[in-house]
């Protein structure tokens, strides 16, 4: 690390539970986020801040007039671009040693796999129930540390799914696939500006929390947040021995 590279990233250098080595761990690491939206906007400008050395960010859609009320890796400037290309030019006027790798497809599992293989910890930030799954699988046989959000009008939802531990669930054990769940989107329910912002920084501290590593991860919790009632719940959630997904993992 050098002189420079010291200075940037003093203030976390100066917290002992992450210091030098910690840093160290995080410069070396490789974030793959899935979303370039409201959730993966925070996510990924914080990872570029805090010096993560590579991130991956993947996600197939332009930005419009209408994200600019909540993604605010994007500005009017870039409505018309592809949001990776919009992000990754925000992360790097913010963090040049960054690496950024731009991913502009809507990724299938062959693809999915391959990415997750070569991460060191998996953001979701995705708006649908079929990419969660289908990302769940993929770090489930990668065993590879799985952070999701999600957020809706006033209600947020994080969780962290570490399938190299013994005890933890995977997403398939709280939401299975099977199951009939409704699934709206902001586009029609709309979603409070703050609200993606709150629960795309948890996603990157919990991240950085599994890379540095530091602290206690969220694994076997599921963070609820009523951001209308400024009210935070969390349930204990538990590994199902019968799931489809993880259950025959050693």
């Amino acid at each position: 690390m050098n002189d420079t590279e010291l200075l940037r990233y003093s203030r976390h250098i100066l917290l002992p539970e992450i210091g030098i080595d910690g840093q160290e761990h995080i410069a070396a690491s490789h974030a793959l986020i899935v979303g370039a939206g409201g959730l993966g906007s925070p996510a990924a400008l914080f990872l570029a801040a805090a010096g993560v050395g590579t991130i991956t960010l993947c996600d197939a859609d332009v930005v419009d007039l209408t994200n600019l009320q909540r993604q605010i890796a994007h500005d009017t400037s870039t409505i018309g671009l592809l949001k990776v290309e919009s992000a990754r030019r925000r992360m790097a006027a913010i963090n040049p040693g960054v690496e950024v790798r731009a991913v502009a497809l809507r990724i299938g599992p062959d693809e999915l796999a391959e990415l997750v293989a070569g991460a060191s910890v998996v953001l979701d930030c995705s708006d649908n129930f079929a990419t969660r799954h289908a990302i769940n699988r993929a770090c489930v046989r990668a065993q590879k540390p799985l952070v999701s959000g999600a957020a809706l009008r006033f209600d947020g939802q994080l969780a962290v799914f570490d399938t190299r531990r013994a005890d933890s669930p995977c997403y398939h054990c709280v939401f299975g696939e099977g199951e009939e769940i409704e699934e709206t989107r902001c586009a029609v329910m709309g979603v409070f500006a703050p609200l993606v912002g709150v629960i795309g920084a948890m996603q990157a501290a919990e991240a950085l929390k599994l890379l540095a590593p530091c602290g206690e991860p969220a694994v076997g919790k599921l963070f609820l947040y009523d951001a209308l009632g400024a009210e935070w719940r969390t349930v204990r959630i538990r590994r199902d021995p019968q799931c489809a997904v993880c259950s025959t993992r050693s």
